[in-house]
């Protein structure tokens, strides 16, 4: 592919090269006539102006850029720790960007790693794959998705099968005799705020629960938006009996809030999160959780950048979840374990 140059812009505009980069560069000795040829040729041509020196590129930086969704939310801070300590150890340095959960944010974070020439982009991505995700596919830059998909886009991914662990919280609540069981969705402009609600969409009609559309509340994976699901969900005429939340950090905001009102979780409601967090076990009571490995996810990603880097086609990589059985959701008349599930 080849790259877009100051000389081309220089030319779409019809200024010197000289010109166009004192324009690039915010130089006020410009006229606005000037200023305003280069910006339009700069979007049209999709130029990125080059944070290094141009010579410097001869040869890989060694660097690979990181966007995580959000970087408050444990587990894209375990993820983080993860992706790098896997790609230092093969020789790579990580440029960290936090999204967090904005489009325009992400946009601006793919921007800057491109500019910086990193060697490749492992990216959780939100929206729909237009804006600066366009242009990490039109550019060749290699990428891995982790996490998170989209729709439409062949990009070699990680990501993990919600469906076997939702589906276990939902037949361990039915069994506890819960039938209105109140969900707090991620935003369904993520695939994985889509696919956990459709898993558990699913799960509770096949068990012949309670699909009062009530009992859901759409959140946006940030903790405030956990503790209004509860307080949103517990003030329905016929509020749920146990809680699920489909990201840690929304069931960090759930536990606040439950905790203020004083209810009492485990006893007065229950409550399953999805995510293993380490502290969640150490929390009293002990949070149930769906549980999947953030390390083989951040090691799995590295692996698969590192092969598109030296041209390989990967494939991608499902993981599995499942429920791990604590003391948040057994009430009085629920079992803390079943006979097939995983208890600690």
């Amino acid at each position: 592919m080849v790259a877009i140059t100051i000389k081309d812009v220089a030319a779409l505009a019809g200024v010197s090269a000289a010109t166009a980069s004192r324009v690039l560069s915010g130089n006020p000795a410009t006229s606005p006539d000037s200023r305003a040829r280069v910006a339009a040729a700069v979007t049209e041509l999709d130029y990125r102006p080059n944070a290094q020196a141009r010579a410097l590129r001869s040869t890989r930086s060694d660097s690979i850029g990181l966007l995580v969704s959000d970087v408050r939310n444990p587990f894209f801070a375990d993820l983080a720790h993860t992706v790098e300590q896997a790609a230092l150890a093969a020789g790579y340095v990580t440029l960290l960007g936090n999204a967090n959960e904005r489009k325009e944010q992400q946009d601006r974070y793919l921007d800057t790693l491109i500019s910086r020439r990193v060697d490749g982009i492992i990216v959780a991505p939100l929206g729909d794959g237009s804006g600066s995700i366009r242009s990490l596919i039109t550019r060749e830059i290699p990428t891995v998705f982790v996490d998170r998909t989209v729709d439409g886009l062949d990009i070699p991914s990680v990501t993990t099968d919600s469906e076997a662990g939702i589906r276990q919280a939902v037949e361990h609540l039915a069994a506890a005799g819960h039938t209105r069981i109140g969900y707090i969705s991620g935003p369904q402009a993520t695939s994985t705020g889509r696919d956990r609600f459709a898993a558990f969409t699913r799960a509770i009609a096949d068990k012949g629960l309670s699909q009062d559309h009530e009992l859901v509340y759409f959140g946006d994976y940030q903790a405030a938006s956990g503790s209004a699901g509860v307080h949103a969900l517990l003030q329905l005429r016929r509020p749920p009996t146990a809680l699920l939340a489909a990201d840690s950090l929304m069931a960090v905001g759930a536990i606040a809030i439950l905790h203020k009102l004083g209810r009492r979780i485990g006893v007065d409601i229950a409550l399953i999160a999805f995510d293993d967090i380490e502290w969640f076990a150490l929390l009293n009571p002990a949070l149930s959780v769906i549980s999947h490995s953030v390390e083989e996810m951040g090691r799995i990603a590295v692996d698969m950048l590192l092969q598109v880097i030296d041209g390989g086609q990967p494939e991608s990589v499902v993981l599995p979840s499942e429920l791990i059985v604590r003391a948040s959701s057994s009430t009085p008349t629920s079992p803390v374990s079943g006979p097939s599930l995983r208890t600690n």
